[in-house]
């Protein structure tokens, strides 16, 4: 699935710059910018950077949820994660219009 149509990436390709970087330090705090830099990319309209973040929410939760450690502190502070985006991510769709046409 295309994610990213300004610079043509994939959800695959996202998830596979993710796990790179919990391989590298499975503890370390993954945002959008950083994604796209390990990709040698740079977000341009930043219109994908909440499916961005959604995918790292959840590849961040399977990769620990498939390691040795099955703390309870992962799954509470990706739930806090996940509740702050409901609360102030949902209401603004990615801050375009209704009517927003690229074309």
């Amino acid at each position: 699935m295309l994610v990213c149509h300004c610079n043509l990436i994939t959800q695959k390709e996202i998830e596979a710059a993710i796990v790179e970087m919990l391989d590298a330090d499975p503890w370390q705090l993954i945002v959008p910018a950083k994604v796209y830099h390990a990709m040698a990319k740079r977000g341009r309209c930043c219109g994908c950077f909440p499916n961005v973040v959604e995918t790292i929410i959840r590849v961040t939760e399977d990769y620990h949820s498939q390691s040795d450690n099955h703390d309870a502190d992962i799954v509470t502070h990706l739930d806090r994660v996940r509740a702050l985006r409901e609360k102030f991510g949902s209401r603004f769709i990615e801050r375009r219009n209704k009517g927003h046409r690229a074309a």
